[in-house]
């Protein structure tokens, strides 16, 4: 501790990401990142925007990359809300919508970022128990509060809420804000941007980082009515006028416009994600219904801590939580199937 931080800063507790190992011939399935590379258009637009324009502010307001999500989506640019990966937008939406004089409401399995913004925002905030099957249940969610965020698919159990649910949850709360984060939707979840005509209090927040395989140039965006965009960009404009540069700009706008390459991608991962949950089940693990880019699961007769040491030794890497409820779990990242395969027989080994 040093006698010159602000007196907050003793106080916050910040989010751990997961590790990013050199090691020789690894397996790397802990951080969800695409196992595939993205789309050649992205490449191409980032690789001429490497040019002597950097010299040069980017756009402040990136309206291209706005119009080429508006389009995909259906809405107008008006409603999209672009930052440095998802993170930076949750962060503003924690705190342009989220804190009120009522307290927070998120689950108590799920994104470990929620409470280091609330801590660092200074947000009350209660965490919501999922049920015994590791679901959101949405009937917990009515009770008092200053707002709402959920993770749909949530992390990092991967279980999904259906449209419907969604739906239910934002009419039962007219008067609060609804913030649902979607990073992991495209890989077999129902996105809730479908719901944001219906909802003025309806924030949606998605990223290039997983479906899209751009992890590496921090692009997230969000969609809700203008005047929740308009609150994430006076809080933006607070802090940063200029968050993506024009190479970020520049691969986004290409990529979200290559829908042949998206497809293609998230159907093998999805193919993939199938057959290592089958593959899991058979040698005795309980695998939680993913509809995310990563499988959670626990061998009854292995401690899932020893688990991911045992598997680190094999030079595979997947992620785990030392939480309660969720310790003998495995987050494992779905990668291309020949990693996969190494992970099945780094397991057959150790069992």
């Amino acid at each position: 501790m040093s006698k010159f931080w602000s007196p907050i800063v003793s106080k916050l507790t910040p989010y751990v990401p997961g590790e990013q190992p050199r090691m020789a011939n690894l397996v790397k399935l802990n951080t969800n990142e695409s196992p595939y590379g993205p789309s050649e258009q992205a490449l191409e637009a980032i690789r001429a925007a490497a040019s002597a324009d950097l010299r040069l502010y980017p756009d402040p307001v990136a309206l291209g990359l706005r119009e080429a999500i508006a389009a995909r989506y259906g809405i107008s640019a008006g409603e999209v809300f672009v930052g440095n990966g998802s993170d930076e937008v949750l962060a503003h939406a924690f705190a342009a919508l989220l804190k009120h004089d009522e307290p927070l409401l998120y689950p108590d399995i799920s994104y470990s970022f929620y409470p280091t913004y609330a801590g660092l925002f200074g947000i009350e905030a209660i965490e919501v128990p999922l049920n015994t099957a590791f679901r959101i249940d949405i009937a917990d969610y009515r009770r008092s509060c200053g707002a709402i965020i959920l993770p749909n698919p949530n992390a990092p159990t991967g279980i999904g809420l259906r449209l419907g649910e969604i739906d239910r949850l934002v009419a039962e709360h007219p008067d609060q804000p609804v913030v649902i984060d979607e990073a992991y939707i495209d890989f077999g979840g129902e996105s809730a941007t479908a719901l944001v005509p219906k909802y003025d209090n309806l924030l949606v927040v998605q990223t290039f980082s997983k479906s899209w395989a751009l992890a590496g140039l921090r692009v997230g965006f969000a969609i809700g009515q203008r005047p929740l965009i308009e609150a994430l960009e006076r809080v933006k404009d607070s802090f940063n006028s200029y968050p993506l540069g024009r190479a970020a700009q520049a691969g986004a706008t290409a990529a979200i416009k290559d829908n042949t390459w998206f497809e293609a991608t998230r159907g093998k991962i999805i193919a993939t994600r199938a057959r290592l949950t089958s593959e899991l089940e058979e040698r005795g693990f309980e695998v939680l219904p993913s509809q995310a880019n990563f499988v959670f699961a626990r061998h009854p007769d292995h401690a899932g801590q020893v688990l991911a040491a045992k598997l680190r030794d094999r030079a595979v890497i997947v992620r785990h939580f030392a939480k309660p409820r969720i310790s003998d779990f495995l987050r494992i990242t779905i990668g291309t199937d020949e990693e996969c395969a190494r992970l099945i027989s780094a397991l057959d080994e150790i069992l």
